[in-house]
């Protein structure tokens, strides 16, 4: 079986990214022999729908399955339109992850675990996920591009980058992305203090 998996890193060994639309990347792994391929989300700096992107990029890998912690109404409808069984709730490393699902320990759902824009932070939302802990500082403390580089890398199972160069123009598509991204957090953040005061 082909399986996709929400992670905030390129290997088996990294957790699974409890994001579904806004990972830092996705691991497509062959059950029978643990071969694998990650892939950054480069949904994640998105404005909007990034559920539905990411969703239609895994999609786009053939893959039978999903695992992540949350995902939306939209990203979860997606998903079923192309008939991806969709396993939610999951946390702990990637390889022990596959295990679980391998062995027919985790089930399967229908229904989304958390509403639109879950991992954007905005309003409400915001402030439980800062309760959480999950704020993490604008990039998880890694640095805006959350440790994977602005070259769109992709990994192969020993690890080594297979990547392509961006053109300035894709770079600079990116960068206003995130500059608006940004924008956007920093307005909600600013409406929350005023709410506060």
């Amino acid at each position: 079986m082909k399986i996709a998996i929400t992670s905030t890193g390129p290997t088996l060994d990294d957790p699974v990214d409890p994001r579904f639309g806004r990972c830092a990347y996705f691991v497509i792994a062959e059950t029978n022999d643990m071969s694998f391929e990650a892939f950054d989300n480069e949904s994640i700096a998105l404005g909007s729908g990034a559920g539905i992107q990411s969703a239609q990029f895994v999609a786009s890998k053939e893959v039978d399955a999903v695992i992540t912690g949350n995902c939306g109404p939209k990203a979860l409808q997606t998903l079923s339109a192309a008939e991806i069984e969709v396993f939610l709730g999951q946390s702990g490393i990637i390889r022990e992850v596959i295990e679980r699902y391998h062995g027919g320990d985790i089930k399967s759902t229908d229904t989304p675990n958390v509403t639109d824009h879950y991992g954007m932070g905005r309003g409400a939302d915001m402030n439980q996920w800062m309760k959480k802990g999950c704020g993490g500082g604008m990039g998880m403390g890694r640095g805006m591009g959350m440790g994977r580089g602005m070259n769109g890398s992709t990994w192969n199972v020993s690890g080594q980058s297979g990547a392509t160069m961006l053109s300035n123009e894709e770079r600079l598509k990116r960068l206003k992305n995130q500059a608006n991204e940004l924008r956007q957090k920093i307005e909600d953040l600013e409406s929350s203090m005023k709410a506060l005061e």
